[in-house]
């Protein structure tokens, strides 16, 4: 795992030293080495951070050349049938003169053989990356299928930026930080910014599964183009749903999960897993602890609040499979001392406030290990979400809503099943709603009236939320499965493996997900869902799986989220930093948010008459991102 960041201009190349400081700002990232190239006369810059995973040797060393020396690359990820396609490129006749066994030289020679776009087609794992053309001098940018590796990109007047991380392209002088508005109503109605969107104007999130090239005679954006679609492999699967019975369909996943976990378990440093006791991270490490012959060390944090622990759960899972497991009870001051790092951690505000668990549980297997596979994925393919079975039957009730009182809903008229809706505690639920398919016009007409986010952000111009997809939503008859793909486009990426990526690469740790091989991923899709949300339990398959490896009764109870009593932190320890950041004078001399309609919300979550603890907790991540940035500007 890596971190890379690089620029194009025509002029002014910055100096050698100053493209080194670009990459130090992201030496978390790769703590082992550091590598910059630039060639003076195109004006290009590709800076490197490694972290050794994969041949430690200087073989593996970035920025790295083809073999024919007509590319260059500076490469974040693991690709797992590496030396398959190795064997590939050979049995065809093609002569490369291996000088190591990185992933990084199999695709520069797959490139050299193939071209890029047959090449990322080819691979499987997890990635980001930016390749050098000298010969036809273009820069291509390219990010994995399911979004699990970061790549920020955009125009910035003359300068082409280019990184992992914002931060890294923040350094450059060309860089304006021009705050981007237009993303925030987006980002206090779901907590997250969504690719292609990132806080910034001008500035992009490369999609999943999709590429860009860039010319020398470019000066704006060039349209990316995906190479791989979810939407697409689901539409395909989707029109011609397997007749698996359960226990065929237990088999099959089992034989490719146990592919993936095997293929993943691949590293020359140590490796382990989390483990939360949980159906998905069960699942990864029975995989795991039965494909090797040693104890699999496994990781866990527990909290002394019964409504948050799961570590109990998880040691005796552990203690079945025969792990190395090692845990850690979080208290409460170690939970909040992680509350100040978040800004910098993200550099764009995240609403989910399970980023501080995320955190501590990486800095726990960092002490033992350098790679963590976790069991991220399993809840948007198998229908793990409580949501899930909410949004149906709160779609089944809608639909039964005469069509004169949904117009009326929508000018504000107190509808109760309406107002029932909208008042859901929980953000899925409600993110959901308003995106369903056939009552999106509805819902989009009810923001002002019944949702609390819309009228945080003063004036604004709202962004695309979908950006460049084309996504049809009427292919889907069961409301469940438009949940399960709105959440595996874009809560998935742009939450979930936000999360991970951030907070274990903090603290140098790579993370592998098994269950987003994208041939896991296509299979799932082809499942009806009687295999995943009917019957008695949620995810059916991928239980029957579990309980192969797993006794029932270690696994079969209510679904616990990965989570930390903010809402009780607000009214407790975090209050006075909250009221800091919420102070009204400061929000009106920012001109950003709604300081009277913040301080109302704030008011009454700390009189205990409602609880309004995601929308405070977004709020309050924007605001420590705002001044972080701001403290950021003035060094």
């Amino acid at each position: 795992m890596c971190g890379l960041v690089g620029f194009w201009q025509s002029n002014n190349l910055m100096p050698l030293e100053d493209v080194r400081f670009l990459a130090e700002s992201i030496k978390h990232r790769g703590p082992d080495d550091v590598g910059v190239w630039f060639d003076s006369n195109v004006g290009l810059a590709l800076a490197h951070r490694r972290l050794s995973i994969i041949d430690l040797s200087p073989a593996g060393h970035q920025p790295m050349h083809s073999s024919t020396q007509r590319f260059v690359i500076v490469f974040n990820g693991e690709i797992y049938n590496h030396k398959n396609i190795r064997n590939d490129l050979m049995r065809a006749g093609r002569v490369v003169s291996w000088r190591g066994h990185s992933d990084t030289e199999t695709i520069l020679a797959a490139v050299d053989a193939w071209g890029v776009e047959k090449t990322l087609q080819q691979l499987v794992g997890m990635f980001a990356l930016v390749l050098w053309d000298k010969q036809q001098q273009h820069l291509v940018l390219a990010r994995d299928r399911m979004g699990e590796k970061p790549l920020y990109f955009g125009w910035q007047g003359e300068t082409f930026l280019f990184g992992s991380e914002l931060k890294a392209i923040r350094k450059h002088p060309a860089f304006l930080a021009d705050l981007n508005r237009d993303v925030l109503p987006i980002f206090f109605r779901h907590g997250y910014v969504p690719a292609p969107h990132s806080i910034y104007s001008g500035i992009y999130k490369l999609q999943p599964g999709h590429y860009v090239v860039i010319n020398s005679d470019d000066k704006c954006l060039v349209a990316s183009k995906a190479y791989w679609s979810l939407e697409k492999e689901i539409s395909k699967s989707y029109q011609s749903k397997s007749n698996l019975d359960l226990n065929t369909a237990v088999d099959e996943l089992d034989f490719m999960l146990r592919r993936s976990i095997r293929d993943q378990m691949v590293a020359d440093v140590p490796l382990g897993a989390f483990l939360s006791g949980g159906v998905d991270s069960s699942a990864v490490v029975a995989l795991m602890q039965s494909q090797s012959s040693m104890p699999i060390k496994t990781f866990s944090i527990g909290f002394e609040d019964d409504a948050y622990n799961e570590a109990e759960h998880a040691k005796a899972v552990a203690k079945h499979l025969g792990t190395d497991h090692t845990e850690f009870y979080v208290t409460p001051n170690d939970a909040l001392s992680v509350v100040p790092l978040l800004p910098s951690l993200y550099d764009e505000p995240l609403g989910d406030s399970s980023q501080i668990p995320t955190y501590l549980v990486s800095k726990l297997a960092r002490q033992h290990v350098t790679v963590s596979l976790s069991g991220d994925g399993g809840d948007e393919l198998f229908g793990g979400y409580s949501r899930y079975s909410n949004f149906r039957h709160w779609n089944n009730r809608l639909s039964k809503v005469p069509s004169h009182l949904r117009q009326l809903a929508a000018h504000g008229v107190n509808i109760p099943i309406i107002r029932n809706l909208m008042s859901s505690r929980g953000r899925g639920l409600r993110t959901l709603m308003l995106s369903a398919r056939d009552n999106v016009e509805l819902f989009r007409g009810l923001n002002s009236h019944w949702l609390p986010m819309d009228n945080v952000v003063l004036s604004h111009h709202e962004a695309s939320y979908w950006g460049n997809s084309q996504l049809n939503l009427h292919n889907f008859n069961d409301p469940v499965d438009w949940a399960m793909l709105y959440d595996s486009l874009t809560y998935l990426p742009d939450d979930v493996l936000t999360k991970v990526d951030r907070a274990a690469m903090a603290v140098s740790l790579e993370t592998r997900v098994p269950l987003l091989d994208h041939r896991i991923v296509e299979w799932a899709w082809g499942l009806p869902q009687s295999l995943k949300t009917g019957g008695a339990n949620q995810k059916s398959v991928l239980r029957e799986l579990l309980y192969r490896y797993v006794p029932r009764k270690l696994i079969d109870r209510p679904k616990m989220g990965f989570g930390v009593p903010i809402d009780k932190w607000l009214r407790g320890p975090l209050k006075d930093w909250a009221a800091d950041l919420l102070d009204p004078v400061k929000m009106n001399n920012d001109g950003i948010l709604n300081a009277a309609a913040i301080k109302e919300k704030w008011v009454e979550h700390q009189d205990g008459r409602m609880d309004w603890q995601y929308l405070l907790w977004d709020v309050l991540m924007f605001q420590a991102w705002l001044r972080s940035s701001a403290e950021h500007d003035r060094v």
